[in-house]
């Protein structure tokens, strides 16, 4: 088992990446927590990815499809990309990588939510970063860079478009029954 989630900050992606690997015990991964614990065990990645990050720079796609690639061959019963990929560059990049290993993506959700959930979701949650402006940032950065792979999936046929507002426990059994119909 093989899925991407995408869906704007605040759509419900976190709290829905837990549930599916729980139901289906299936690796989680998060590119932030994959850098995080490169960068931790110090491995040559993660060497390289500290030393850009020291200097306030983005991590490269490359550095990040490292990792990923590091972690998916670890992943023996399946993944659950979450946060990756956010462009259209890195989609390709990832189709390429995947491809060459033969574990290619089988299912992507995208997490449809009104931008007044969003905003009101994220106000909520009292991060200091979460005020109207970033979030506003966030939303343009959203719709021009990650917004455009739902149209990419959805020409490969593997997207999967989800009500993303409501009850949290419908919105699961929603995916679950994407991921897997016989549910």
């Amino acid at each position: 088992m093989r899925i991407v989630l995408l869906g704007a900050p605040g759509s419900g992606k976190g709290t829905q990446a837990e549930n599916i690997v729980k139901k289906f015990g299936i690796t989680h991964l998060s590119t932030g927590d994959m850098l995080r614990a490169e960068v931790s065990e110090g491995t040559p990645l993660g060497l390289e990815a500290k030393k850009i990050m020291d200097e306030g720079k983005l991590v490269s796609d490359e550095i990040v499809l490292g990792m990923v690639k590091n972690h998916i061959l670890k992943a023996e019963n399946g993944f659950l990309l979450d946060g990756f990929p956010r462009n259209i560059n890195q989609a390709e990049q990832l189709d390429a990588l995947l491809d060459e290993i033969n574990m290619p993506i089988e299912k992507v959700i995208y997490f449809d939510v009104p931008f007044e959930v969003i905003k009101e979701r994220l106000q909520s949650r009292g991060r200091s970063d979460d005020n109207e402006e970033t979030i506003l940032k966030r939303r343009k950065v959203f719709e021009d860079e990650t917004f455009p792979l739902v149209d990419y999936f959805t020409i490969q046929g593997k997207l999967k478009t989800i009500n993303g507002y409501g009850d949290i426990n419908e919105i699961s059994e929603e995916i679950f029954k994407t991921i897997d119909p016989s549910l």
